[in-house]
């Protein structure tokens, strides 16, 4: 039985705190811990362990561990999902992985240099499920898969198109940060999901797509910027869109969520096609600023007191701020601060979203919710200014929206979102009367 199957080096108790980028390299050591067990190279497997706890489990019993995962779940196949958390020193990777027989959710506790320090088989909480919102009526549209590509591979995703129209608009959606699923699925939460079923009742389709960072981790060892991780693959879908049947192609939109929405007038720039861009919850100020609030705010709001929960704050604090200040030629491309490469955060900043936003011609419509801890209403208020003499730009703030989009009684943290809340149809139907006023 699965729930026997248990190797337990390290028991941490880790606090759920997210940084952007952060997880990618350490899927990737999880990942191909995994696949260097999967091809029998079991020695190799035991040097992933940091030398503290070597002696602690042998590499035959990593063979005996692997072994009895194949027996009761099949080959292993692919990483389908992650989440990460930390404190400290050490890092918490949880990964539901995928076999020829099912999946089965691990987690891996790693310290700061990427070595293991312990796994085990997770066991399955009660958690909270998505629930469809009211407006999600599927007797209105059909879904119908579709594929994004790029030179080395593709990403899975799903076109959702009004029934019985034909010549409608199409919305490209594009992801906020780190690695997601088609849905953008936060916890219980698919905001991507709900859009589109929302617009899809008001006579409007969407493309939906995994992110490449998802499907390919060990794409993104090295060095890499925003137009790997984002840009290209939008492109891609917003080539695609055009193509689609009962598409007009002259109405094809963009949606960039957080840094989706930060990117979204520099695809603009590159996507004449497109009709108009909507920024949600779209950072007006550098992410490495954002970031540092982000980070004060989940830090006051812990309410950890303690010498170590201020140091690692500190220290956190500084990592910040060396990706703020970061210009090319500071770093290798390829060296790692906040859990992307140097490129990357040279990338970003060396792009104005605001200036570029102001010279283009496309529509712009920016959304933002007065809940959101992440993006703040001064985003919100930084893109009103630099636009006000934009006749192209249309603004709304949300009195009572989080960074996912739904209605929430308070501004929260991360926890929040641990919680079932459908986007609010007032965006929904916010957003189609923008689209149809063309």
């Amino acid at each position: 039985m699965m729930k026997s199957i248990r190797i337990l080096l390290v028991l941490l108790l880790i606090s759920q705190f997210s940084f952007s980028q952060s997880i990618v390299n350490l899927i990737n050591r999880a990942d191909l811990f995994f696949d260097t067990m999967d091809k029998g190279n079991f020695e190799e497997a035991h040097g992933f362990f940091d030398e503290s706890v070597k002696g602690q489990i042998t590499s035959d019993e990593l063979k005996l561990f692997w072994l009895r995962l194949e027996n009761s779940l099949g080959n292993y196949e692919s990483v389908n999902g992650a989440r990460n958390s930390a404190r400290g020193e050490y890092f918490e990777v949880i990964l539901t992985c995928g076999f020829t027989k099912g999946s089965q959710t691990f987690t891996f506790v790693f310290n700061k240099s990427e070595k293991l320090l312990g796994f085990f088989v997770t066991p399955v909480a009660a958690e909270a499920e998505y629930s469809a919102p009211a407006y999600s009526d599927t007797t209105l549209f059909s879904e119908k898969e579709i594929i994004i590509k790029f030179e080395g591979g593709q990403m899975a995703g799903l076109f959702t198109a009004p029934k019985k129209l034909s010549n409608f608009p199409v919305v490209v959606m594009v992801h906020g940060s780190g690695p997601s699923d088609m849905d953008e699925t936060v916890g219980p939460n698919k905001p991507f999901k709900d859009i589109a079923a929302g617009l899809a009742a008001n006579g409007i389709g969407s493309i939906r797509y995994v992110k490449r960072s998802m499907v390919y981790p060990r794409s993104f060892t090295k060095a890499f910027t925003v137009k790997d991780e984002v840009i290209d693959d939008a492109l891609s879908a917003i080539s695609l869109a055009a193509t689609l049947p009962g598409v007009n192609p002259s109405q094809i939109y963009l949606l960039g969520h957080s840094l989706g929405g930060m990117i979204a007038p520099r695809i603009a720039t590159m996507a004449p096609t497109l009709n108009g861009i909507i920024l949600a919850a779209a950072p007006a100020r550098k992410l490495s600023d954002l970031i540092a609030k982000q980070n004060a705010f989940v830090y006051k709001a812990s309410g950890d007191t303690t010498a170590a929960g201020k140091q690692q704050f500190i220290k956190s604090s500084n990592e910040i701020d060396k990706s703020r200040l970061l210009k090319l030629g500071d770093l290798a491309p390829d060296s790692i601060i906040l859990g992307a490469p140097a490129s990357y955060w040279v990338d970003l900043n060396n792009y104005d979203q605001l200036g570029t936003a102001k010279r283009i011609k496309n529509r712009i419509f920016i959304l933002q919710g007065a809940y959101d801890f992440q993006v703040s209403v001064q985003d919100f208020n930084i893109w009103r200014t630099t636009l006000a003499a934009n006749k192209n730009a249309s603004f709304k703030l949300y009195p009572n929206l989080n960074h996912l989009l739904s209605v929430q009684k308070e501004k929260g943290t991360g926890v929040q979102y641990r919680t079932p809340a459908n986007v609010s149809p007032d965006l929904i139907n916010d957003i189609s009367i923008w689209i149809k006023g063309k």
